[in-house]
């Protein structure tokens, strides 16, 4: 692993432990050239995961989106930041334990509404308004009646 103060190319491994989420090495390095200390994590490679969007365009899997469509949902909401990572990383799980190389864009939408529901119902009501691309209030009314019941 090459210095990030000094680049030079080999540092030594002083402390090894998983990482807080679990799915990741944390590693402390030292330099022996200029003696400065780093961390760095290691993530196991997988295959790039396929979306399929509605249009049948398809593009490599990016959490940014889902963490970014999550975050929406969850604003000015009394859902704290560690249990919306938790939930990001529950949704990225059931993801790649379908074990699939390519999945709908639908899929995964009825995925985050899941995890959401069980968040925060204001949130999920938030997010499946977009998703669901409500055309106007009955059918925003019929949603909130699914929860009711």
């Amino acid at each position: 692993m090459k210095c990030p103060y000094c680049s030079h190319p080999d540092t030594r491994v002083i402390d090894s432990r998983p990482a807080e989420d679990g799915n990741s090495i944390r590693r402390r390095r030292s330099c022996d050239v200029c003696g400065k200390r780093f961390t760095t994590y290691e993530k196991i490679e997988t295959i790039p995961l396929i979306i399929i969007k509605k249009d049948n365009n398809r593009e490599q899997y990016d959490r940014g989106k889902i963490e970014n469509g999550v975050l929406r949902a969850c604003y000015k909401r009394p859902v704290s930041a560690q249990e919306i990572q938790a939930a990001i990383d529950r949704i990225e799980t059931k993801i790649f334990s379908m074990e699939a190389k390519e999945v709908p864009s639908s899929r995964i939408g009825e995925i985050v509404m899941e995890e959401l529901k069980q968040l925060d119902e204001v949130a999920y009501v938030r997010f499946a308004s977009v998703y669901r691309e409500f055309k106007d209030v009955n059918t925003f009314m019929d949603e909130l009646k699914k929860i009711l019941k």
